[in-house]
């Protein structure tokens, strides 16, 4: 049973590279070629997910070969840093955030970026539920952080496209996106941070931490 579900894993992970990959390329470009900040910092942002998402490869490379111990150390590695990728996907979004006030710059109504977050929105709910299933059944911390970076990356998305539409229906509300999406990093980093000094901590069991785990006291 533990094989299909760390094979799951596996394939979870590939998907998320894949589609952040194109999501991102697509998402720069765009971004580029419209004078976007918001949307080159959505694509940026995707190159985090998949940086974590690579995490998770490395974390369950050959694991059935490994010691309890050893895939213990890895699980620890692996969750600290996701936990640092969340710093970068914090410092990022306020950067790009408040590059964006300072310049006076709405987010863009553009279709390129409506597109962009609904697609986002649709795929990233599939990996995200997809891999709390997954962490839930391996007990693991490294998939569990790798699905929050995936809802993450479902709340950047909602940013992008509620700030679209409210900049459209009254474009004297510039800057909401822009407000929305710091306080939004601001939780992002909370939640790294607390992620690396939880994989630091002496008692680290490498759980994921749902509150719906199983229990590993037992």
């Amino acid at each position: 049973m533990r094989v299909a579900d760390v094979s799951k894993a596996v394939r979870l992970s590939w998907l998320t590279v894949v589609y952040n990959v194109v999501e991102g390329l697509v998402s720069i470009g765009f971004g580029i070629r419209d004078d976007s900040v918001a949307l080159a910092g959505f694509g940026v942002d995707s190159f985090i997910e998949v940086a974590s998402a690579l995490v998770v490869l490395w974390r369950f490379r050959g694991e059935l070969g490994l010691s309890g111990s050893l895939a213990l150390a890895d699980e620890r590695r692996a969750t600290r840093v996701i936990g640092w990728l969340f710093v970068a996907l914090s410092v990022g979004t306020a950067a790009a955030s408040a590059f964006k006030i300072w310049r006076h710059a709405g987010p863009d109504t553009t279709i390129p970026g409506v597109v962009i977050s609904l697609a986002s929105l649709a795929f990233m709910f599939y990996l995200w539920t997809a891999k709390r299933t997954v962490a839930r059944a391996l007990d693991s911390a490294t998939v569990a952080k790798d699905a929050d970076c995936s809802l993450a990356c479902i709340k950047l998305s909602f940013v992008l496209l509620f700030g679209s539409l409210l900049y459209w229906l009254s474009p004297s509300w510039w800057w909401v996106d822009s407000a929305a999406a710091i306080a939004l990093a601001f939780l992002i980093g909370r939640e790294g941070v607390a992620t690396v000094r939880a994989a630091a901590r002496e008692d680290f069991r490498g759980g994921c931490g749902c509150s719906d785990c199983p229990d590993h006291d037992g």
